[in-house]
């Protein structure tokens, strides 16, 4: 391995680059030097990864999820850029550093793009970045406490629920009405009223409200 890492950290929040540009080149690791780029949104991002790789491929790549503006005519995310770097640099290691901390979203990530970290901001300080690094360069994948447990929940549940009904769990859990979830699940609307009291039987509030289902599921892992 070169003495000199190089990272490429995108995030819409430009303070938020900076801080880990600053934390982690003023960080002295033993057989290492790091040197850190910032790209302070998903273009920029993503010509810097396009470039990288023609050239010389980043290190490692730490990546927001939300960080599209509100006028973009698609939905870009760090997702996206994931997907996007493990197939044009693939010997790059893809970390995600997110708000999120649901088990819905992280596991997605994890099913999707396959990345070799994952971050809950929250849970970022100098340390859990010191040890990222090491970590995901010689023996990867790294999680901070929070992804580890939601990935822990997924899980221990994995065989209680099936796709549709995750989707539907989650769905509610972002205020989605029934009428309009049938048609994201592309089912009845009767069948999503189903499959909502088979799920109240499985998590043991067959006699709770919605909001009570939505919070057994974020408890056991599902959203």
């Amino acid at each position: 391995m070169d003495n000199l890492i190089r990272i490429l950290a995108v995030d819409d929040h430009e303070m938020i680059v900076l801080g880990y540009k600053y934390t982690l080149e003023g960080t002295d690791f033993d057989d290492f030097k790091v040197v850190v780029n910032t790209a302070p949104s998903y273009l920029k991002g993503k010509a810097e990864i396009e470039s990288s790789a023609k050239r010389i491929p980043y290190d490692i790549i730490l990546l927001d999820i939300s960080m599209f503006p509100e006028n973009a005519k698609e939905e870009r995310s760090g997702q996206d850029l994931g997907l996007l770097a493990k197939e044009i640099s693939p010997s790059s290691k893809i970390v995600f550093l997110s708000s999120f901390s649901d088990s819905y979203r992280i596991n997605n990530i994890l099913k999707t793009v396959n990345p070799d970290g994952y971050m809950v901001k929250s849970e970022v300080d100098e340390r859990t970045l010191q040890d990222m690094v090491k970590t995901v360069l010689f023996k990867p994948p790294y999680y901070t406490a929070a992804a580890l447990q939601a990935i822990r929940r997924k899980m221990a549940n994995e065989d209680q629920i099936d796709e549709r009904d995750k989707k539907i769990l989650y769905q509610l859990s972002i205020g989605t009405k029934t009428k309009d979830i049938s048609s994201i699940v592309a089912a009845a609307s009767t069948t999503v009223e189903n499959r909502k009291r088979h799920l109240k039987v499985i998590f043991g509030v067959e006699n709770g409200n919605d909001f009570a289902l939505i919070e057994e599921a974020r408890k056991r892992g599902f959203i």
